[in-house]
């Protein structure tokens, strides 16, 4: 079996197409390597950590009733979770367990891409990415990016841009 036949990954692929992305979905990667951080994916794929579109998942409170947030932030940047509940009118943005993260998009962490989940989730997609021609983003394995552009990932997700950082 190739790594490219991982469920995972056909998934995210299978969403890519469908939503007319093909270059993206005929881009997938499958790295020697688990790329787990921003840092690891920019030197695989050999851009500017900047160019990772790390995919972000948290738990925003609302009443006391935890939602997804998807957060896709420049690999060179931390999220702002003062910044990330103001924009998603939250109560407060709190860390996302594996169990959460697993249960709304399907992926474990560091595999988790900005499609193929079981649900719509909201986004925000951080605007440094748009200074990059191509970003990449993992494609629903901890081995596996893809890449895209800013504007695809508002595309893809129907994400808001916002800065997002710190």
């Amino acid at each position: 079996m190739s790594a490219l036949d991982h469920p995972g990954i056909r998934k995210v692929a299978a969403a890519l197409s469908e939503a007319g992305h093909h270059e993206a979905a005929n881009g997938i990667r499958v790295l020697a390597d688990a790329v787990r951080t921003a840092a690891a994916a920019a030197e695989a794929v050999g851009v500017p950590t900047g160019a990772i579109a790390n995919s972000l998942v948290f738990a925003a409170v609302r009443d006391g009733v935890a939602a997804p947030l998807l957060v896709l932030t420049s690999g060179a940047h931390r999220a702002d979770t003062g910044k990330l509940a103001a924009l998603a009118g939250a109560d407060s943005i709190e860390r996302a367990t594996p169990a959460f993260v697993r249960e709304h998009t399907g992926q474990v962490i560091g595999g988790v891409s900005p499609v193929g989940h079981p649900a719509p989730i909201m986004t925000f997609v951080d605007v440094a990415l748009e200074q990059y021609e191509v970003v990449w983003a993992a494609a629903g394995h901890p081995h596996a990016v893809y890449p895209t552009t800013y504007a695809g990932l508002i595309d893809l997700t129907g994400g808001t841009p916002a800065e997002v950082a710190q």
